[in-house]
């Protein structure tokens, strides 16, 4: 059976973007492969700057919106990352094997260091770090979303080259983890111009209430070819006819498709309908966060099992490696 693993920033609550994006998909994952584990990333965190109070409140809030979106305990395994030391232990070990030119390849780093005066060596380290994630549970699969496949990429480098190096068994020790892209690629924010994101401001969070969330996609921008309601429309080009390929039953997305493409309904109507669809799937994700806030000691439970579990891997895990390094 293979080995799922895949990790979250502790942005706090989700917003439907990754929602849809990753959580959802873990969700129906955990049922098929009942050794999932799910991370909070919270070391990832620290490359930016960052309150260390909110750093904590953003993490328990993941973990509960984590919980209320469906990931369940009794199925699969959830903790933070900091709360596993061997994280960081493997990271660095991975650090004396890694090339530095495969770092400074990497389309993320190059992207978020131009944009920085005083670049942190975290930033350019991040994939390793990422790497020991992944390989720390000789995880052999990962949901990822195509902007990770990369450095996904890089994970299988690092574990190819430790296996040549150190491995003393005729199988290498550890699997070069293969991407599960989600189905659901990419979720552009209401504005229509990038992808969906909190520092964007074009989100619509997870546990946001109903008029919370109708005033965000009343106003949300639509096919750009309808000024009038009476202009036809081209679904493919519109951002809320692919939340409602993600929200709505096929049926009701085809009508959208027809409707839309032939000005029978307008903008808001479409929207009307999108709204109602969320609900339906929003609400009881709502209802079950209020009742793990009501009850806190649910979701502090739900971390220390993981933790527990995670630490008793990893520690087997690098009781090989470092017997294997001449560590030990």
């Amino acid at each position: 059976m293979a080995r799922i693993f895949s990790g979250i920033q502790p942005s706090g609550e989700l917003h439907i973007g990754n929602y849809l994006g990753a959580v959802k998909n873990w969700v129906q994952l955990q049922d098929q492969h009942p050794d999932a584990i799910f991370c909070i990333v919270d070391y990832h965190a620290l490359t930016g700057n960052y309150d260390p109070a909110a750093l904590r409140q953003r993490t328990r809030e993941m973990a509960v919106s984590l919980l209320a979106a469906g990931i369940d305990p009794a199925k699969a395994t959830l903790y933070a990352q900091s709360t596993v030391p061997q994280h960081t232990e493997l990271a660095w070990i991975f650090n004396t094997i890694t090339p530095l030119g495969e770092l400074e390849r990497q389309t993320q780093y190059k992207d978020k260091a131009s944009r920085q005066e005083s670049v942190v060596v975290g930033l350019l380290t991040y994939p390793v770090l990422q790497a020991a994630d992944i390989l720390l549970y000789r995880a052999d699969t990962v949901p990822v979303g195509e902007d990770q496949v990369q450095h996904l990429e890089l994970s299988r480098e690092v574990a190819r080259k430790w296996n040549l190096r150190f491995a003393l068994e005729d199988a290498p020790y550890f699997p070069e983890p293969q991407p599960l892209l989600t189905p659901t690629r990419r979720i552009m924010g209401l504005d229509g111009k990038a992808k969906m994101s909190k520092s964007m401001g074009n989100t619509i969070g997870l546990l946001e209430s109903g008029d919370e969330i109708w005033a965000k996609l009343r106003p949300a921008v639509t096919d750009p070819a309808r000024v009038r309601k009476t202009d036809p429309g081209t679904p493919q080009v519109c951002n809320i006819y692919h939340l409602h390929k993600a929200f709505s039953p096929a049926p009701v997305v085809a009508e959208v498709a027809e409707k839309c493409s032939t000005a029978a309904w307008g903008c808001i109507a479409c929207k009307q309908v999108l709204f109602e669809h969320m609900e339906a799937e929003l609400v009881p994700i709502r209802r079950r966060a209020a009742e793990l806030r009501d009850q806190p000691d649910l979701a502090s439970e739900a971390l220390a099992a993981g933790t527990a579990r995670c630490r008793a891997i990893a520690a087997e895990t690098m009781t090989a490696v470092k017997s294997a390094m001449g560590l030990e």
